[in-house]
């Protein structure tokens, strides 16, 4: 039987359970020496493989519930590395990156989704030479525990779709650029 005091706190739970807050992703810092951001573009010739060498990346992560982690990468354009000087001196110019005019890559996630167990798709803006495309970015947890965690994954990019459209006629380019990251991260050490 229902009194006025028990029916008032049986209408009250929703505001309460409502008013709890969520649990909040922590914000987790990069662990460089352990991370890269690596590509392979392939052409008649040959298949260049290269990395980036400077990149940031703002991450906050619920790891129990990747639907609340979000993810912010810039990447240095002109510290593209293919280890051939004269080739990545032609990736920074006009005819690729144009690093003076657009001296950023960027990504920034729009919604993270649990597909499996340890596996991720992070949908996001991806920014190249001024030009933004939605993008999926699938993942796989390799691990995290106790607030230290390795995230990696591989993607294609279609070039041609940022402008970065150069294609000699004695070495034609594929158009798709296959993308693998590696990323390894942990909560940062609290301030004493």
């Amino acid at each position: 039987m229902f009194t006025a005091r028990r029916l008032a706190a049986v209408l009250a739970l929703p505001m309460i359970v409502a008013a709890r807050p969520l649990p909040e992703a922590k914000p987790h810092v990069i662990d460089k020496a352990h991370s890269e951001i690596n590509f392979v573009a392939d052409s008649r010739m040959l298949s260049a493989h290269g990395f980036f060498g400077k990149w940031d990346a703002d991450v906050k992560l619920d790891a129990t519930k990747y639907e609340n982690s979000t993810v912010s990468i810039t990447i240095d354009a002109a510290s593209i590395n293919t280890r051939v000087d004269m080739r990545d001196n032609h990736l920074r110019g006009p005819d690729f990156f144009d690093v003076a005019k657009f001296p950023a890559i960027t990504f920034k996630s729009t919604g993270v989704k649990q597909t499996a167990a340890n596996k991720l798709e992070i949908a996001g803006d991806l920014t190249v030479k001024g030009v933004t495309k939605k993008i999926v970015v699938p993942a796989s947890v390799m691990f995290y525990d106790k607030g230290v965690g390795r995230f990696r994954g591989t993607l294609t990019i279609l070039r041609k779709d940022f402008g970065v459209s150069y294609d000699p006629a004695v070495n034609p380019i594929e158009n798709e650029v296959q993308v693998q990251w590696d990323i390894a991260l942990k909560e940062p050490a609290p301030a004493k």
